[in-house]
């Protein structure tokens, strides 16, 4: 079986990244095709991979500003040639389940979301800071984007869904069901302490869709400690904003991201997220989470047992449930437990389970070997 691995775009890291890393593991020869590669932002093991990208890559500016190029998206995945293989697997949030692939190869879509910016456009420019004359631009030019999404979706054959908020999506969206795999959490990279710091904590990039802003809204108020650890182009407005009780320490090493996480009180997660790897880390950590009431944190925090829940998405609501927050109801290794449930091992096990039963099937078909059916 010839496979190939297809992701939208490999210019950060972070939660898709985790998930295609764990993918490339159970098919360690596949090649990965993608519209950039910027090695920089990336840990140095990608280097060693077989990347093939698009022509978009040699753009300039294209990797700090991979946005300004929507419309070629589309062209640039549709460019790749996949004839030579038989399995095809895209990763994606965006664009990478548009390639184009042979009636006798099997296609099998791991979607992070429809993409939020054609799905979801009047929530996402909200807080985009987008200057006038393109949020008057945009609709015209997403417009189209969001036919050719649609139609690509269709060259999908088997649907996997992050969780089941965005299986839902998938069903209103692309008029496709999907199953849902949730995605792999290294829970061996953490575990519970003893010991116990006095500050709250959250793990995001810093971009308008995670509300961070709430978070740091509600603790001006409160005056509790919060440590903020992660970038991104929200972080000079949020500083400027924040009160000397709040954090904010950038990129730390992954052992420093597991003792700040082993110690805190709790997790604050104020965004409404497709499914949210960060809060489970937490939990394998030991450690409850103050999520907001929506999106997958509904299927990763048991309230009551591994944390709990504000609504609505305001910081008034997010400082009431720090405010009455009590970490000592909460049990570390009841938290931990529930985070094992999300394991790589667990995601892994699944998802080969899944293609390798979806690959049979396809092998098996009269179509896909190259037969047909009368009608009658």
């Amino acid at each position: 079986m010839r496979v190939a691995i297809v992701c939208s775009w490999l210019n950060q890291y972070g939660g898709a990244e985790r998930v295609l890393e764990a993918i490339k593991s159970l098919y360690p020869d596949a090649p990965i095709y993608t519209s950039i590669f910027w090695p920089d932002a990336l840990p140095e093991s990608y280097r060693s991979w077989e990347i093939h990208v698009s022509a978009l890559d040699h753009f300039p500016f294209i990797h700090r500003y991979h946005r300004l190029f929507l419309p070629l998206y589309p062209l640039a995945f549709e460019a790749f040639d996949l004839s030579a293989y038989d399995l095809i697997l895209s990763v994606t949030s965006a664009f990478a389940h548009g390639v184009v692939t042979t009636p006798q190869s099997l296609h099998i879509c791991y979607c992070l979301t429809p993409a939020r910016f054609l799905w979801d456009y009047e929530n996402y420019v909200q807080r985009e800071g987008i200057a006038r004359a393109l949020k008057l631009l945009l609709p015209f030019v997403l417009r189209g984007l969001r036919q050719w999404d649609r139609l690509a979706a269709d060259r999908v054959d088997e649907f996997v869904a992050i969780s089941e908020e965005v299986a839902r999506r998938i069903a209103k969206y692309y008029r496709r069901p999907s199953q849902v795999i949730y995605p792999p959490v290294e829970t061996a990279r953490f575990k519970p302490s003893e010991e116990r710091g006095d500050y709250f904590l959250i793990i995001s990039r810093l971009v308008p869709y995670k509300r961070i802003d709430l978070a740091v809204e509600a603790f001006n108020r409160l005056g509790l400690p919060l440590v903020v650890i992660g970038d991104g182009r929200d972080r000079a407005a949020l500083e400027r904003i924040a009160q000397p009780n709040i954090r904010f320490l950038g990129r730390v090493s992954d052992r420093e991201t597991s003792e700040y996480l082993a110690r805190c009180r709790a997790f604050i997660f104020p965004g409404e997220e497709d499914f949210g790897i960060a809060p489970l880390e937490a939990q394998a950590a030991g450690r409850p989470v103050i999520a907001y009431a929506g999106g997958g944190a509904l299927e990763t925090v048991q309230s009551g047992v591994t944390g709990t829940f504000f609504y609505p998405q305001t910081a008034d609501a997010l400082a009431e449930a720090v405010a009455s927050f009590d970490e000592t109801r909460y049990n570390p290794i009841e938290i931990r437990r529930n985070a094992e449930n999300f394991d790589v091992s667990v995601f892994q096990q699944r998802f080969r389970e899944f293609v390798e039963s979806r690959y049979a099937a396809r092998c098996v078909s009269p179509i896909a070997r190259g037969g047909y059916t009368s009608g009658t």
